[in-house]
């Protein structure tokens, strides 16, 4: 039997309810195959800081850089004079430790989202459900930078007399960190089928290089590492552009590859593709460490009701699986990660239970309906 030691990361909000659900499909994949998993849970988020004045306990970042995997839920909390999330010191989103900072301290250096459009899934578009995009057509991974950028923290604030006058955030692109995480879509392009419009294996990198140095930079690194994969079509977007082609012909996009800030943006904005945040998963790895999660967010009005997707954390379970099966020469993890996503496919195809975010209110299923019948079908795969 193997054993793979696993920190979950619960946070805050609905991030503790699809914690657990994800918790529940280890012991389930545990009962049927030769796996195991140790799972430490490893409290954190705004409610923490709250309670303690510190978002997450003393040694916790010792524990996700000795576990095999990180599973995270989601973070941030109003703050008690409802002004926004709960803040640290100097600013920080209580919450920064298990996210930000996990990215940073275990070089977590790319963020890997795949978009995938399943069949049975509905999009509201003005409100209505309509069947605007077809499973074929969806099926694109970006490749976001995830350590420098706006997000390196080189910031401030000038408050003569108390009151803010000025703010600035200043960006960094580095070549080392441009040509690793160019390097990786070039890398995943070459192991995908290419393009659903014309199975071309293509590489699309998000730049606004007409006007920012930082992008003329990762451009010309993104020129320097497509040579070297001439098997690999080479592709540049303007960000603003990409946004629009984005929604009105997604078949065209294989492998997209950019800078922290506008990946952030563009993936957020590629989850409609698949049926909202609901589905839309975030694997944040580095050459020794792995992080998951859904990127749905905490959702605090919703804490507690067990009413929205809990999908996305299966499906980053499942991710999680995926990528530590070759790391550890174990194909069992790989299955089980395959499982997953096919029971997560057959529910959606099904058309029942899902949540108020796939369906009609009148049709909605609770959180934890839609967790037992995934968590169920893939006891019956493994089994």
């Amino acid at each position: 039997m193997s054993t793979y030691n696993l920190v979950l990361l619960p946070g805050d909000g609905i991030g503790e309810e699809v914690a657990s659900h994800a918790a529940r499909l280890l012991d389930t994949i545990a009962e049927v195959t030769s796996l195991s998993f140790t799972k430490e849970t490893v409290p954190c988020g705004g409610r923490y800081f709250l309670e303690h004045g510190r978002d997450w306990p003393e040694g916790s970042e010792e524990k996700c850089r000795d576990a095999d995997a990180i599973l995270l839920g989601a973070v941030g909390w109003p703050s008690p004079d409802g002004k926004g999330p709960v803040t640290m010191g100097g600013g920080k989103m209580a919450g920064w430790s298990p996210v930000i900072g996990n990215r940073i301290k275990l070089d977590l250096f790319a963020n890997v989202r795949p978009v995938k459009l399943y069949e049975g899934v509905r999009h509201r578009i003005s409100g209505s459900f309509s069947q605007v995009w077809e499973p074929k057509n969806v099926d694109m991974v970006f490749i976001r930078e995830n350590t420098e950028d706006l997000y390196a923290g080189v910031s401030g604030t000038l408050a003569p007399g108390g009151r803010a006058t000025v703010a600035a955030d200043t960006r960094l692109i580095t070549r080392h960190a441009s040509e690793r995480v160019i390097r990786l879509a070039f890398e995943m392009a070459m192991k995908r089928n290419g393009a659903p419009r014309d199975g071309k294996k293509r590489v699309t990198a998000i730049v606004k290089h007409n006007v920012l140095d930082g992008c003329r930079l990762f451009k010309a690194v993104f020129d320097e590492v497509a040579a070297e994969y001439p098997e690999v079509e080479k592709d540049v977007a303007i960000v603003d552009a990409l946004t629009q082609w984005l929604i009105t012909e997604p078949e065209r996009y294989d492998v997209l590859v950019t800078t922290n800030m506008f990946g952030d943006i563009c993936t957020d904005l590629a989850s409609v593709l698949q049926g909202g945040m609901g589905m839309a998963v975030g694997c944040n790895v580095g050459d020794d460490h792995g992080m998951f999660e859904p990127i749905h967010g905490s959702a605090p009005p919703f804490a507690g009701k067990d009413q929205l997707n809990p999908m996305a954390m299966l499906l980053a379970t499942g991710e999680a699986l995926r990528w530590l099966s070759p790391r550890k020469n174990d194909p069992e993890l790989g299955r089980a990660g395959d499982a997953i996503e096919d029971a997560v496919r057959a529910v959606l195809k099904a058309g029942h239970p899902l949540t108020m975010d796939l369906v009609d209110a009148s049709e909605a299923a609770k959180m934890s309906e839609v967790a037992n019948a995934v968590i169920a079908d893939v006891k019956r795969r493994l089994g």
